[in-house]
This record gives C-alpha cells, sequence and structure tokens, in this order.
C-alpha cells in the first residue's frame, strides 16, 4: 500500500494532473476551512445541517468535494456556523 505523498508524487508525474491539483486548490481550501471552523464549534454534520434547512447527505457531499456548491449553499452554511461570507 501506498502513502498519500508517495501516489502524490508519482501522479504528479503524469501530464495534466499537476495543473488540474492546483486548479482545485482553492475550491478544496474553502471546504476543508468550513469543515474545520464547523468542526470547531461543536457541530456535527447532522447538527448543522438541520439549522440550515438541508439534508445532511448534502453537506456531506459538499465537504467531501463531490458537488459544486453554489454561492448560495455557501451562504448558508457561512450563516449557520455564525461567519459571513466575503468574496472578493
Amino acid at each position: 500500500m501506498k502513502t498519500l505523498e508517495q501516489f502524490k508524487k508519482e501522479a504528479f508525474k503524469r501530464p495534466g494532473v499537476r495543473k488540474a491539483y492546483a486548479e482545485l486548490q482553492p475550491e478544496m481550501q474553502i471546504i476543508r476551512r468550513l469543515a474545520l471552523a464547523r468542526a470547531q464549534k461543536g457541530f456535527s454534520q447532522r447538527k448543522l445541517a438541520q439549522k440550515i434547512g438541508i439534508p445532511q447527505s448534502a453537506l456531506a457531499r459538499f465537504e467531501t468535494g463531490k458537488i459544486n456548491p453554489t454561492l448560495s449553499f455557501l451562504q448558508k452554511i457561512t450563516n449557520g456556523l455564525g461567519l459571513k461570507l466575503l468574496v472578493k
């Protein structure tokens, strides 16, 4: 079995993989920060989802990067966490 670092090192040798990885980083950074904020505030996925009126499965898909969220979806999450969404 390979470690994540070994896998990434091998994958980055293939054309286009490094570029695709770099292009996904802003989206993944937003996801990681919101998931971390949720955990730090003591919310389970289920509790936050109920608070903002979405299915827990939708929040789980967001946190695993399986959906491309809309701005309104991101705003629901940030509002539910007591945060402010700022787009520059």
